[in-house]
């Protein structure tokens, strides 16, 4: 239209002295006019009005509305429309006249030419231009047309981007669960329709306390935000487009209100306008997903309406993920769960198999009656093979707890390098060879119990994470930062003199008297004698069915040899004894290998040997231990060392050392 202008310009000063020439179009919308092209006979632009004018501001208006041309013969003299008329008069405008543009369809506006030099339009040169005014107008009219259907072709064109971006982002959704993928790809077509030059995504906790920057992408700077940073939920506008549920865009001079440490961090990366659109899935806002601009006024209403739908596509997408994580960890757990119950199964003891009538035992079992009911901790104490593991189980099946996982950890079984690991579980990463997240035993035993047997072996900086897991039931796994919450009843088992160990400073004193809070001791078989034949009779008959062989007499001699006997190993040595019993027994009486106990027992028949107590093995390898230390003077390693002399490593020693509880005498 410029250039037809131009044409007209350089044509019509032929036939009627011109210095400039305009059109002015009518909006029909907002009622106004506005002045489209301008054509000067030297190219300078003048200095008019280029914003809208009310019709009854202007006489391109008053021609427009009455279809007539409006002639101003003399603007030094022209009252009307001050506006307009003032701006003319300060560039040299001394006459003008506007007559309308209209074609057969419509009626568009005004064309308006004028002159430099006071010369009013004579009839003759108004009725040349009204011809004029003919063919601009139906040249305009085609104009418009053709930027309409542009326009129109444009709109399609960007509907068309936005619907293949949807399409995108829903096949990326239906592709992977993985957020940090599903978001590259998401902003990589809304970048296409919507420009950005960050965005992000912003995760509410289920407490609503804050919000966790699950997703970011910045492609044009270094991340001034790190993924999973969790940011206080104050004022900010992702905070206003949860609470209101609604879009929220800010510029600049809004961010500035915010006390957020993102909207600080916008502010100082240079970001001039954003967006937060909350994240709805089931009528629960979950998040807000968040754009930002370099540009001013970057997102208008068009753009927030489509990064709704976009954002309701997502906020499914993470509750899908959430759920899936949900479900994995719980899966994971009743595997995990699974594989303990089928070991308690498969284990040889359970409740009923508790036998003895003996007066220390039945006081065992009053206490365990007492104190099961209850969440107390307790420690049960007593010599290895004494049963620690039955008491805790019938603890835990005694209390409101049973239907509930019992959960058992051996401290002494696990290397302490990997023991950590084992009672609070870890994270994908956190140490060579963890090549996924592992649930602890803690997590396991969540709503029931734990047992932890042999508990005076565990490290010592091992156990403030223990008592803090005991005293606030809460921890966090090996290479995490989440702090998880339990809620765990905890039994111990040891055959150690903790409080000993409290002493010599290998067992903090805090954790003893958090374990002790209900201590069980367990008498040794030898101090119940009298429940030896029962004991007997019980493990007999049990190997005897299930090795499909017939026991109907043990010899009493055999019983009186078992009764005397002190058994070092407690009821578990008694019960491997009758296990290998009833396979060397061909008929129906009972054969015992009672040289066996002749050898262990009875090796040593002078009266000091006889006139001392039986040790268990711990306690006859530590005499031993110290005795060559001693005859080495307390030299370890080296030829005459005592590691040379017991036939082991020097590092093996000091571990056993250690474990033992010897210590170099000062």
């Amino acid at each position: 239209m410029q250039a037809l202008l131009r044409d007209l310009y350089n044509s019509l000063p032929k036939v009627v002295q011109l210095d400039y020439v305009t059109i002015v179009l009518h909006n029909a919308e907002r009622d106004e006019m506005r002045m489209h092209w301008l054509e000067t006979s030297d190219g300078h632009i003048p200095d008019v009005p280029h914003h809208a004018l009310k019709v009854d501001e202007s006489p391109a208006g008053l021609s427009w509305r009455r279809q007539v041309p409006v002639q101003i013969d003399d603007l030094s003299v022209e009252k009307r429309w001050p506006l307009l008329i003032g701006k003319l008069r300060e560039n040299g405008v001394a006459s003008c006249a506007y007559l309308p543009l209209t074609t057969a369809q419509r009626r568009l506006g005004a064309m308006g030419f004028g002159r430099t030099v006071l010369s009013p339009f004579e009839p003759r040169e108004i009725e040349f231009m009204q011809h004029v005014a003919a063919q601009v107008a139906v040249a305009v009219d085609n104009v418009l047309n053709y930027e309409k259907a542009l326009c129109f072709q444009k709109k399609l064109e960007h509907e068309r981007d936005r619907l293949n971006v949807l399409l995108e982002i829903t096949n990326a959704l239906m592709g992977s669960l993985d957020p940090k993928a599903l978001f590259s790809s998401i902003v990589g077509g809304l970048r296409r329709v919507v420009a950005h030059d960050y965005a992000s995504l912003a995760v509410l906790s289920p407490d609503a306390t804050v919000m966790q920057l699950y997703a970011l992408d910045y492609p044009s700077g270094e991340l001034f935000m790190k993924e999973g940073t969790d940011i206080p939920f104050g004022l900010s506008p992702a905070r206003i487009a949860v609470e209101t549920r609604k879009p929220l865009i800010a510029d600049r001079a809004k961010l500035m209100e915010f006390d957020s440490p993102v909207s600080r961090r916008l502010l100082e990366e240079g970001f001039q306008s954003a967006v937060s659109v909350p994240l709805i899935v089931r009528g629960k806002v979950i998040g807000t997903l968040n754009l930002s601009s370099f540009e001013k006024d970057a997102f208008h209403d068009e753009d927030v309406q489509f990064l709704a739908q976009v954002a309701a596509q997502i906020a499914i997408a993470v509750s899908n993920t959430f759920a899936f994580r949900e479900i994995q960890v719980l899966r994971d757990k009743l595997s995990d769960e699974k594989l303990y119950l089928e070991e308690e199964i498969r284990t040889e003891y359970n409740f009923r198999e508790m036998i003895g009538d003996n007066a220390a035992f039945r006081a065992v079992l009053k206490q365990v009656q007492t104190v099961a009911p209850t969440d107390a901790s307790v420690l049960i104490i007593g010599e290895t093979g004494t049963g620690k593991e039955l008491i805790a189980r019938a603890i835990h099946e005694l209390s409101p707890r049973a239907e509930r996982t019992f959960v058992k950890l051996n401290c002494a079984a696990i290397p302490t390098g990997l023991l950590e690991s084992e009672m609070f579980g870890h994270e994908r990463g956190a140490f060579t060879g963890a090549i996924q997240q592992k649930l602890g035993r803690f997590e396991l035993a969540h709503e029931g119990t734990l047992f932890l047997d042999e508990v005076g072996d565990i490290p010592l900086e091992l156990q403030p994470k223990l008592l803090r897991a005991l005293q606030e039931h809460e921890f966090e796994r090996l290479g995490g930062t989440k702090t998880l919450k339990v809620n765990v009843r905890l039994v111990a088992a040891t055959h150690r003199n903790l409080q000993q160990m409290v002493a010599d400073g290998s067992f903090r004193m805090d954790l003893f008297y958090r374990l002790n809070v209900f201590p069980v001791l367990l008498p040794p078989l030898r101090s119940r004698r009298d429940d030896i034949p029962l004991l007997v009779r019980h493990f007999v008959q049990k190997f005897a069915r299930r090795m499909g062989r017939r026991i109907e007499r043990i010899p009493g001699e055999i019983m009186e040899a078992l009764t005397r006997y002190d058994w070092p190993g407690n009821v578990r040595e008694l019960e491997n004894l009758m296990e290998r019993a009833v396979i060397l027994s061909p008929s129906d009486v009972l054969r015992v290998p009672l040289g066996e106990l002749k050898n262990t027992s009875q090796a040593d028949s002078s009266p000091a040997a006889a006139a001392q107590p039986s040790l268990t093995l711990e306690a006859a390898e530590r005499t031993h231990i110290l005795q060559v230390l001693r005859e080495a003077k307390w030299q370890l390693s080296g030829e005459g060392g005592a590691a040379a002399r017991l036939g082991m490593k020097r590092t093996t020693l000091q571990s056993r050392m250690k474990k033992l509880g010897i210590a170099r005498p000062v």
